[in-house]
């Protein structure tokens, strides 16, 4: 099947490597608004630079991943899926709930395949819990990074919080029903780090904690479920289950690694795209399930501005996301 990519930053560089990599894949090129920066790509990865998206049909191309700025994710996805291409946007889905409306809107419309780059769900611990998971009542997440210049457009919550949103709705497939939080800009204009309360229909509760402007890199979930505690590492890709073994006549604590086949989790994501667009099966992370990490997403940064009207802080602070 032949592919694109569209967008050569950060992100698209990344899919044009794992795309030449991909065994039944065929990169076609590269479609970039900046020139050099497409002409550098394509020569790193050796393939093309593709002059627009106007010229996609006449290259053979039936899938594209979109990794362009969040703000035109709609506007370019919608024209590729109205084109009769299968895409794959990167997470954010889109700059707001109108705009990944129109995304599932011109992906059923047309027809095509909308797969949303939420790439943890397709990590190996993560792959691990979800066949162990029963009735999880309290996650608590941690997603630090240090200070890069990528993806400061956008508050830390829809670069870095989302994946762990998205990873909770998965796990625990209920409502929201109630949800504090906090954050601050701490080197942007936008909210650096932040942290949020969420509680569930079934009772379950997560405290989600993210940050682009710590000291370290840390990628971790715990969950607790009758009887047993989950660790998962998403660097490590390895997920830890503790419990009471059963028909012991006195408590005994056993570890257990769960099973995690090493797999780079954008390759495993490109590979469940393509395979979805073969097979016309609906994507493991659909339109719908990126417009609920949006959602939740969307409350998220609510909670934040409610909780900084509330204790005061400086308007100045807050001025380029209220």
């Amino acid at each position: 099947m032949r592919v694109a990519v569209v967008g050569a930053g950060a992100f698209g560089r990344n899919h044009v490597r794992v795309w030449r990599e991909l065994e039944g894949a065929e990169l076609a090129g590269i479609v970039d608004a900046n020139a050099g920066r497409a002409r550098q790509v394509a020569a790193e990865f050796n393939t093309r630079v593709i002059p627009s998206l106007d010229a996609l049909a006449a290259e053979g191309v039936s899938a594209v991943s979109l990794a362009v700025p969040t703000k035109e994710h709609a506007r370019l996805g919608c024209r590729l899926l109205d084109a009769g291409f299968d895409v794959l946007v990167e997470k954010p889905m889109a700059s707001s709930l109108g705009e990944a409306d129109q995304l599932i809107a011109s992906a059923q419309r047309a027809g095509r395949i909308l797969q949303v780059g939420h790439v943890e769900r397709f990590n190996p611990a993560v792959a691990a819990a979800q066949k162990i998971i029963a009735r999880p009542m309290f996650f608590e997440v941690h997603r630090l990074g240090v200070f890069t210049p990528r993806s400061l457009d956008i508050d830390v919550v829809y670069d870095v919080m989302i994946h762990d949103l998205d990873i909770l709705l998965s796990f625990v497939g209920a409502p929201v029903v109630d949800l504090k939080a906090v954050g601050i800009p701490v080197i942007t204009d936008k909210v650096d780090i932040a942290h949020a309360r969420i509680e569930f229909s079934t009772g379950t509760v997560a405290n989600v904690t993210a940050s682009r402007v710590s000291t370290e890199r840390v990628r971790k979930m715990r969950f607790f479920q009758e009887h047993e505690y989950i660790s998962l590492d998403f660097t490590r890709q390895d997920a830890l289950r503790v419990r009471v073994q059963p028909g012991s006549p006195q408590p005994e604590i056993g570890f257990e690694k769960l099973p995690a086949a090493p797999d780079e989790p954008l390759r495993a994501e490109l590979r469940a795209f393509l395979e979805s667009a073969r097979t016309r099966q609906p994507a493991v992370v659909d339109g719908a399930a990126g417009r609920r990490a949006l959602e939740l997403a969307e409350r998220v940064m609510a909670g934040i501005l409610e909780h900084a009207r509330r204790v005061q802080l400086g308007a100045a602070t807050f001025k380029s996301i209220s």
